[in-house]
């Protein structure tokens, strides 16, 4: 894969930085590859959340990388049905292309996929491409998403999703059940809050887009218990930084040798200065 890109280009770099990255991690919350052909556009598969009325649920979706990333934000999709996001719509976070002013560089596709994870619990509120089924709805969809992939795409496509989706299975082979389902307890804002804080702890807040346009702040109780901690530099991060200093220094030394021309230039006799005695 890593052969067929430019690796001058800052994207195509940080791109495969990422999928080395995501692919030696160990989430129980998310599958994700890039295509072969097209390391701008990845294939995802996110596990639903125990204790919650997405139990169970293997949902699927792509992310589509734009040529100037990290420096601007991803837009993804949801394929599965799900109760909670439109299909084959772009969701609205503050994370996506909706809200380019809020992306950050150091945030990437395991950011993204960590805040999807985070707000399916969540209530829609009204948001641009939000769904708020019901507990029952929400189930019946979980179940039923366990049965295969959905149809997306060309054969590479469905050949990534079909091996994410088996690779889900093998990690969960539950069946999601009815006996600990939240319709049974009622709405669970707390595990809702919960959730948003997780997220929180590893990027900066995250916000709904409104059907106004604008976005809407998260829950303040939920934000409350999230520990603020600045997410840990990556190795691209790293690499990215030791460049910049390079080129600092690099600058320095260009205009040292610029700045003695010059004086030569100008017949000033740094020579004589130096050795001049008082």
């Amino acid at each position: 894969m890593a052969g067929r890109f430019n690796h001058r280009n800052p994207a195509v770099k940080r791109i495969l930085q990422e999928i080395k990255e995501i692919t030696s991690d160990n989430s129980q919350e998310f599958l994700a590859e890039a295509l072969e052909d097209n390391i701008f556009e990845w294939h995802y598969v996110v596990r639903g959340a125990p204790d919650t009325d997405f139990r169970g649920g293997i949902y699927h979706g792509r992310i589509l990388l734009p040529a100037d990333y990290p420096f601007k934000p991803p837009s993804f999709t949801m394929l599965t049905p799900n109760g909670r996001f439109e299909t084959n719509a772009k969701i609205c976070l503050s994370i996506s292309s909706h809200h380019p002013e809020h992306w950050q560089p150091s945030w990437s596709v395991r950011t993204a996929l960590t805040a999807l994870v985070a707000f399916m619990p969540s209530p829609g509120r009204g948001a641009i491409g939000s769904l708020d089924y019901n507990a029952e709805e929400r189930q019946a969809l979980a179940a039923k998403s366990r049965l295969a992939p959905p149809a997306f795409g060309n054969a590479d496509r469905q050949e990534i999703s079909a091996r994410l989706h088996t690779r889900m299975l093998e990690m969960f082979p539950e069946e999601p059940t009815s006996s600990s389902s939240t319709s049974d307890r009622g709405p669970d804002p707390e595990g809702a809050a919960a959730s948003v804080a997780a997220v929180s702890s590893v990027m900066a807040p995250v916000q709904l887009a409104t059907t106004s346009g604008e976005a809407a702040p998260l829950d303040r109780e939920a934000l409350s218990h999230a520990q603020r901690k600045p997410a840990a530099p990556t190795t691209a991060q790293w690499e990215d930084m030791g460049l910049t200093l390079l080129a600092l220094v690099l600058l320095v030394l260009i205009a040292a040798i610029l700045f003695r021309k010059l004086l030569m230039f100008s017949g000033f006799d740094i020579q004589a200065m130096l050795t001049q005695q008082p």
